[in-house]
């Protein structure tokens, strides 16, 4: 017992122990910071797709109102956003806001949608060049 003790004296005496935890720390210290941005940017992920949840279910409910024009719908749209994450206790600007409903509107298929350049000719001639069914 008393070599127990007398080891233990000296780590603390000698300035080993002090020595040991500094080394130490300067590894696990880098370990813990990592694990600490990894949750929080986890947590932010799960916050955001929480937030896109709720931007396509306010405007899946809006899509077949006809008594409100699309800024109305979109305004309402993003009210509810923002009351819901204030429900959650999350703090959403408004500019976060409205660019979740603008996302949930292009990506919802209840939303008409405009194909670019329907109404091209099929064959055109471009700059001299033929398409390939045509030579």
């Amino acid at each position: 017992m008393k070599m127990i003790n007398d080891v233990v004296n000296w780590l603390i005496s000698s300035g080993a122990l002090t020595a040991l935890f500094i080394f130490a720390w300067k590894y696990i210290k880098p370990w813990l910071d990592n694990k600490a941005a990894h949750a929080s940017t986890e947590q932010s992920r799960a916050t955001w797709q929480l937030l896109k949840g709720f931007a396509d279910t306010a405007v899946t409910s809006l899509v077949g109102n006809q008594n409100l024009n699309g800024q109305e719908k979109f305004s309402e749209a993003t009210q509810t956003v923002k009351s819901l994450a204030n429900q959650q206790g999350i703090q959403v600007s408004n500019r976060a806001a409205q660019s979740l409903v603008q996302a949930a509107y292009e990506n919802s298929p209840f939303t008409p949608t405009v194909q670019a350049g329907e109404n091209e000719a099929p064959n055109t001639i471009v700059d001299g060049f033929k398409n390939k069914e045509e030579k």
